[in-house]
């Protein structure tokens, strides 16, 4: 047995090389690609780079009165944090404040403005059909709308726009046409209470409607007349309370931009298909007619079954009541017409879409509505001054602590704090170098307690090289040469120093998971020092001390070498002697 053992720790002590060429090569590969990624300094959080803080409101909506509860307010938070990350937003903040305040910290970036414009949208989603539309102010005009598809075939394309006209404005009475047209629309939707109001809204021009000859008008059609001849949707504080209150189960008037960026208004049926239907959408570009960007949607295999029972009914009827509106937010985003039902289980939106509108449509339908509306309380501009005077205060901070570590590593350890220095260094070239690539890859941001994470990350370091070399030095006052003591207090060293590195880990884990915010910030860091100790240690330090041990200034005990064995009160190996055992007496025995 003993032999083999010899062997393996010859052997061990043969190859340090390999490992030092390891992560050598591990350094310049992760340096060149910083280089090469463009980005070769770390991205930093709100409180380094400044940035929007935004403080979000909930507010009580009709026949809703608990509404603003914990678990909406966490369920606001999960989607404004889906919605800005799918931004590429790093590093932004969401989190509740109170019983009814979300804080949004978006920090300083290409996209910040973008984030703020999406994180408070409630993104209430609904397709009504179309029962009467006019452009505003001008009764007599109706815009062309943009058309519906589904990709399942291209048949499915409509290959003309809706151009239909609203009754002159010179017309008082509404036509019987037009009433009997109305109630055909409204029957085929299902929607009882809208005939009269569709019908009359659509025929009257500036003033208030007139009850149709059918004879009298209800309540809440009158009411639904009365709306929809007020409408103004040039006044931005009336679009903002057109159809504020109605169920999706009810008509209802609103507002939206035709292509020509005039402002419509309509009145609108019951919700047939509402946000929760689509199982996901994305911003495209298409490159087949001039169209330029739409929006594609999937839905859900319910969605699906009433998107095609909707756009077949409203295939059947004349120009604008051939239409659904897209209804987001009570604002008519688009409003396309369809020519016979769509049952793809998918559609596409377009109506000169920018770029940018189409991949906010996308982002909110795909991460899907808030459970409660929110207004802006404050939006506050957070400036990196303050974030950077505190950063260069911890700096020094983190300065003075290295310095008086490597201090006492001279002086207790003298010629040993060499190799606790160079490991610290590569240790904070790895740190560096890892922060630099995670920005980009998967949005980590620099912030203040990340900077104390590493800080702290120093102590962990520090002393898994006072572990190892204690462990040395004990073998060598046990009366061991420097080389079989390096190799027999490794394993020893090694064991407390992965069970420290675990724990030290497991609180860093546990940290980042239970908490929000910043705070995550110092948990990420932590951990990835704690991992990074691991691996300079077993990959660096040990082979380097290897190499080291072979040296005469170190081998032979120098009393600079920090292992002189006068120093560290090295005793003599005991050595086993056979003692003269003495004589029996036979007699006695």
């Amino acid at each position: 047995m003993a032999a083999p053992k010899k062997g393996r720790s010859a052997s061990a002590q043969s190859r340090p090389g390999r490992s030092l060429a390891l992560i050598l090569i591990a350094i310049v590969a992760l340096t060149g690609g910083m280089f090469l990624s463009g980005h070769s300094t770390p991205r930093l959080g709100i409180d380094l780079a400044g940035g929007t803080s935004i403080t979000l409101e909930a507010k009580n909506e009709p026949g809703q009165p608990n509404a603003i509860n914990k678990t909406n307010m966490n369920t606001a938070v999960d989607i404004m944090n889906r919605r800005v990350n799918g931004l590429g937003v790093s590093e932004a903040e969401v989190q509740t404040q109170g019983d009814r305040n979300i804080i949004v910290n978006i920090p300083k970036g290409t996209n910040s403005k973008q984030a703020r414009e999406q994180v408070g949208t409630t993104a209430k989603l609904y397709f009504r059909p179309v029962l009467a539309t006019e452009v505003a102010g001008n009764p007599a005009t109706a815009s062309p709308s943009p058309s519906a598809s589904s990709s399942d075939s291209s048949k499915d394309k409509a290959s003309d726009k809706a151009t239909g006209k609203a009754t002159s404005s010179s017309s008082a009475t509404p036509s019987a046409t037009a009433t009997s047209q109305g109630r055909a629309v409204t029957d085929a939707l299902k929607a009882d209470s809208t005939p009269s109001a569709s019908a009359s809204a659509k025929s009257s021009a500036s003033t208030a409607a007139t009850p149709s000859p059918s004879g009298s008008v209800d309540p809440a059609t009158a009411k639904l007349q009365a709306q929809y001849a007020a409408l103004d949707c040039t006044d931005k504080a009336v679009r903002a309370t057109a159809g504020d209150g109605v169920k999706p189960t009810d008509p209802t008037v609103a507002c939206g931009k035709n292509s020509s960026g005039q402002w419509q208004k309509y009145v609108l049926g019951a919700a047939e298909v509402s946000g929760t239907d689509i199982k996901s959408a994305a911003a495209v570009f298409d490159t087949q007619s001039a169209a330029g960007w739409k929006v594609t949607m999937d839905f859900t295999s319910g969605g699906s079954k009433k998107f095609a029972d909707i756009t077949g009914k409203l295939a059947k009827n004349q120009s604008p009541q051939n239409q659904f509106a897209i209804v987001l937010d009570g604002e008519v985003v688009s409003d396309p017409y369809v020519s016979q039902a769509l049952t793809g289980g998918n559609a596409e939106i377009s109506g000169s879409f920018t770029q940018t509108e189409a991949q906010d449509l996308a982002n909110m339908l795909k991460y899907g509505a808030l459970p409660l509306t929110f207004k802006e309380a404050s939006v506050n501009t957070v400036t990196a001054a303050l974030g950077g005077e505190q950063l260069h205060a911890g700096l020094i901070a983190g300065a003075i602590g290295l310095g008086l570590v490597i201090i006492y590593l001279v002086v207790y350890y003298r010629g040993l704090s060499v190799i606790a220095i160079a490991s610290l260094m590569v240790s904070a070239i790895l740190t560096y170098v890892i922060m630099a690539l995670l920005g980009p890859a998967i949005g980590f941001a620099l912030n203040l307690p990340a900077v104390c994470g590493a800080i702290v990350a120093i102590g962990i370091t520090a002393d898994s090289f006072i572990v190892f070399f204690e462990r040395i030095r004990d073998e060598i006052r046990e009366g061991r040469s420097l080389r079989p003591a390096v190799e027999r207090a490794w394993p020893r060293a090694r064991r407390t120093i992965l069970v420290s590195d675990f724990v030290s880990f497991l609180a860093a884990a546990v940290l980042f998971i239970v908490t929000v915010g910043k705070v995550q910030g110092f948990a990420f860091t932590l951990g990835l020092t704690t991992l990074l100790d691991v691996v300079v240690v077993f990959l660096f330090t040990k082979p380097l001390m290897t190499l080291l041990a072979r040296k005469k200034f170190f081998a032979s005990g120098h009393s600079w070498s920090g292992l002189d064995p006068k120093r560290l009160g090295a005793q003599p190996p005991l050595r086993r002697t056979r003692r003269a055992s003495a004589p029996v007496d036979t007699k006695e025995a």
